[in-house]
């Protein structure tokens, strides 16, 4: 399943405005477009020396299966093992010391909240972190690790992240956003930023959306490189909000069901800026089933002996799903995350081929 859209080119400088719980939104969304792909190579200095250089790998099992050179983007090696850490650093350094001082509140499938906790702790911030029920018992166990308080509330990511805004207005805290975030946004980017300087040659990248802020960020800063790199927005069939709202010109509330990409999962928030972006940014988009990521995942594992989560396995399902398309070509795959609990991972193995 496929769906594309046009980009649209803008111009002007973004303005932006202070809003309530330490959160910065675009006066006007051309100027945000405009603006973006500069602070994308903005936060790649700024959270250099919090952050590793993921490294980028020649897959040789998908180069062989698409006939292309095909390079594996391990996001999965990153401190807390996933791509995340990226925004919140970026969002976190940009916050002021007042608003440091009053501590920051967050919402997460767990991801975004290890990547807040560790960036809190390292630039000693308080931080309040609010669970969805179904969270990874693995991500879980890794946030206990770090002084930060947990919440648990009912329902999916998009409920959390709800209940941690009427948190954040209370308390007069800042609110870290998973993705509808400038600073956010432009962090995640950054990834582009090692990719173009890893590999200049690149016909294409496959990417997980969730809520978009990875594309949102990644996609702009491609874009922006004047080359030639098409981009493809890859999500699982159970929960493909994002490509739904795509189609229906609006975002849109959809049913999403269980899925192994939990990192993905759940609605968007309305008006988020991220829409606009993987509206105007993702060249095409591709849907995989729960089978196919699984396939995915024990694929990368045989290789490499990289454990990857769902939400990989579902860029890597949709690179296999493309077939022979890029033949010939260098394309390259973001390995989001690692982060799969072990119940999760063992059904993923017993599944089989």
């Amino acid at each position: 399943m496929a769906a594309s859209s046009s980009r649209q080119q803008t111009n002007g400088a973004a303005k932006f405005t202070d809003s309530e719980n330490g959160q910065r939104h675009p006066a006007g969304m051309s100027g945000f477009l405009a603006d973006l792909p500069d602070q994308i190579r903005q936060a790649a200095s700024r959270i250099r020396p919090h952050i590793v250089e993921t490294p980028l790998l020649l897959s040789p099992t998908l180069s062989k299966r698409t006939c292309a050179q095909v390079y594996l983007k391990l996001e999965n090696r990153q401190h807390t093992g996933s791509f995340k850490l990226r925004g919140a650093t970026n969002k976190l350094l940009n916050l002021t010391v007042e608003e440091r001082a009053r501590g920051v509140v967050t919402a997460s499938t767990g991801n975004h909240a290890l990547a807040v906790a560790h960036a809190a702790t390292l630039l000693n911030v308080k931080a309040t972190i609010f669970l969805p029920e179904a969270a990874s018992p693995r991500k879980v166990e890794k946030l206990e690790a770090f002084p930060v308080a947990l919440c648990r509330t009912p329902g999916d990511a998009l409920n959390a992240e709800i209940s941690a805004r009427q948190a954040a207005l209370q308390r007069s805290q800042p609110f870290i956003s998973p993705y509808n975030d400038l600073h956010i946004i432009a962090g995640q980017g950054t990834i582009a930023v090692e990719l173009l300087r890893q590999q200049p040659q690149l016909a294409a990248v496959f990417v997980t959306v969730g809520g978009g802020g990875l594309m949102g960020g990644m996609a702009s800063c491609l874009n922006a490189s004047h080359r030639a790199i098409q981009t493809f927005g890859c999500q699982p069939e159970n929960s493909a909000v994002m490509l739904a709202s795509v189609r229906a010109g609006r975002i849109v509330e959809t049913e999403s069901l269980p899925t192994l990409s939990d990192g993905s999962a759940g609605g968007i928030e309305p008006h988020s800026v991220t829409y606009d972006l993987c509206q105007n940014h993702v060249d095409r988009w591709l849907t995989v089933s729960e089978a196919e990521i699984a396939t995915a995942m024990r694929l990368i594992h045989r290789e490499s002996g990289e454990r990857i989560e769902g939400a990989a396995g579902v860029a890597v399902a949709s690179l296999l799903k493309t077939g022979k398309r890029f033949a010939g070509q260098r394309v390259a795959v973001v390995i989001c995350g690692g982060n799969v609990d072990s119940d999760s991972w063992q059904q993923v193995l017993e599944q089989g081929d």
